[in-house]
């Protein structure tokens, strides 16, 4: 689905709102992100922990890996309830404190995958990848220079 967009000078955007731009464009991401986690019964924190548990299985305790994802949570989710729901649906195991995911859980998180990446491939549509990284980079000097950490994620 090609959008066409209309021209404006570079004096017209560069006067343009970054926070409007940006907030609307979290909040449309986001959500569309967050319908297609729906799907599958789950919210962004289930996504960032299956991402995690799967990136270093049996080296994150909920005390660790609530520290490092809270700082991208917005909706105050409490971690342990979104640990807890991933062990009840046979998801995610804990031994002596440490988190793997089972086969059921690498399944899902793999499914979530499928539909996050269908809003990712819509969001970089007509975006070429020298633009988008361009946009992360400034995205990334913003965050800094109001004292935010601008570090990629991982």
């Amino acid at each position: 689905m090609s959008v066409t967009l209309r021209e404006y000078t570079q004096e017209q955007v560069a006067a343009q709102p970054i926070g409007a731009w940006t907030g609307m464009a979290c909040r449309l991401v986001v959500g569309a992100l967050r319908e297609q986690l729906a799907v599958e019964d789950l919210t962004q924190p289930h996504w960032w922990t299956l991402n995690h548990v799967a990136g270093q299985p049996g080296t994150w305790t909920r005390a660790a890996l609530t520290e490092r994802l809270a700082k991208w949570d917005d909706l105050g989710i409490d971690f342990d309830d979104v640990f807890d729901d991933l062990v009840a649906r046979g998801w995610l195991v804990e031994d002596a404190g440490l988190m793997t995911l089972t086969g059921a859980g690498e399944a899902g998180r793999v499914r979530a995958r499928e539909r996050n990446l269908r809003v990712h491939r819509q969001v970089h549509e007509g975006v070429d990848t020298a633009d988008f990284v361009t946009t992360i980079n400034v995205l990334r000097r913003m965050v800094a220079n109001l004292g935010g950490d601008g570090d990629l994620p991982g």
